[in-house]
């Protein structure tokens, strides 16, 4: 008798471990394609704020607070002088300062203006809405999403957008 893919058993292992990775993949490109070529917001966000989506990244990234050059940096997976020219044109913009750190005066900290946590808000807002197929869901399907959700996310519960908006105009 054949085992199906992703049920487990002493013959089946392999088969199990095949089923289970294809399994993994089919879901995984059901999400980026959820998330990234059907419900993509970045178009939105950029068109909403008159920036890039990488600049309204940095200001989502800015939300929690100051960041060195080098963490933001490394929060919007750019290089130094690309962060650099970022940061110059969102302090042009009046949405950002930038100074020098307390501790050490050769690092540049970068923070929100009023102005700047204001457009992060509304990023976050646009980025924060979930897109109809996810409203549409009953509510024990939405109570599982959740939960599957937050457990890949490793954190038990998935960040409410309200909680994240709220930590923008505290910063």
């Amino acid at each position: 008798m054949k085992t199906r893919p992703g049920t487990a058993d002493s013959a089946g292992t392999a088969d199990s471990a095949a089923g289970r990775a294809e399994a993994a993949a089919r879901v995984w490109r059901g999400m980026r394609t959820l998330v990234l070529d059907l419900h993509d917001r970045r178009r939105e966000v950029g068109e909403a704020l008159g920036l890039s989506f990488v600049r309204a990244k940095a200001l989502r990234s800015l939300a929690a607070g100051p960041l060195t050059m080098r963490q933001l940096a490394e929060r919007l997976a750019t290089d130094a002088p690309y962060t650099t020219v970022v940061v110059d044109d969102l302090q042009r913009r009046g949405l950002v300062r930038r100074g020098a750190h307390a501790g050490d005066r050769r690092l540049r900290i970068v923070t929100l203006t009023l102005a700047g946590a204001d457009a992060a808000e509304v990023a976050e807002r646009i980025l924060g809405r979930p897109p109809e197929p996810v409203l549409d869901l009953d509510d024990a399907d939405l109570a599982a999403l959740d939960r599957i959700v937050a457990k890949l996310l490793g954190t038990g519960r998935v960040p409410d957008s309200a909680v994240v908006a709220a930590s923008v105009r505290h910063a």
